[in-house]
């Protein structure tokens, strides 16, 4: 792996489970990094020159020299490419496929479940909160069935599937869903939190986790 001329610049808000996602993994992989807390309160991710970064208006976004990507998921397959090995983002077709599946995942049932519900409860969001719990809970039905035959999402080691999946579903009690009927998925972020590097995201005492 090689390492990167200079500090990977990282724009992120600590209480974002996406910004946590590239956090996560930008310390699995152990590379050096310059956080830069964004004023979300304040704007400063509509300000032209963070729109210059991101036309989305979001974090996270690195800068790894000339580089700058911006979306979470987009930040780990960056990174699994450019710093990892392939057991982060597998180079077989069917291999990436499996991973691009958990992608998709994060990015639409978490995105409109257990992320949803937590914005609910931590940052006021006006989702329906009965409806977001319930697409958690159908989400986590058949991932704790997947879990039940496999260690992590794709097979037996981690990848990049389980780094942008783990956060908001640790996370899903601040959000009022419980996880108490998943143990396979308990187990599951167990392990993620036993790899070496791994950094936990802020825990906020809202929910469930009052």
């Amino acid at each position: 792996m090689n390492a990167p001329a200079q500090p990977i610049k990282f724009h992120r808000f600590t209480l974002s489970g996406h910004s946590h996602r590239a956090e996560l993994f930008l310390s699995l992989l152990g590379l050096p990094v310059e956080p830069i807390d964004v004023d979300l309160a304040g704007g400063e991710q509509k300000s032209p020159a963070y729109l210059a970064m991101n036309s989305f208006g979001q974090v996270p976004v690195i800068q790894d020299g000339d580089v700058t990507v911006a979306d979470s998921n987009a930040i780990l397959v960056y990174l699994a490419s450019r710093y990892g090995s392939e057991t982060w983002l597998p180079r077989d077709p069917a291999g990436a496929a499996q991973v691009q599946r958990w992608l998709s995942v994060a990015a639409g049932q978490v995105a409109y479940g257990p992320c949803a519900a937590r914005l609910v409860t931590v940052f006021k969001a006006t989702f329906n909160p009965d409806e977001v719990i319930a697409r958690a809970h159908a989400l986590f039905a058949i991932m704790e069935k997947e879990l039940a035959a496999s260690p992590f999402l794709v097979g037996e080691h981690a990848t990049i599937a389980d780094v942008a999946n783990y956060t908001y579903i640790a996370h899903a009690p601040e959000g009022n869903v419980s996880l108490d009927a998943y143990p396979a998925i308990r187990a599951w972020l167990a392990r993620v939190e036993a790899l070496p590097g791994f950094v936990p995201m802020p825990k906020t005492a809202i929910g469930l986790a009052a």
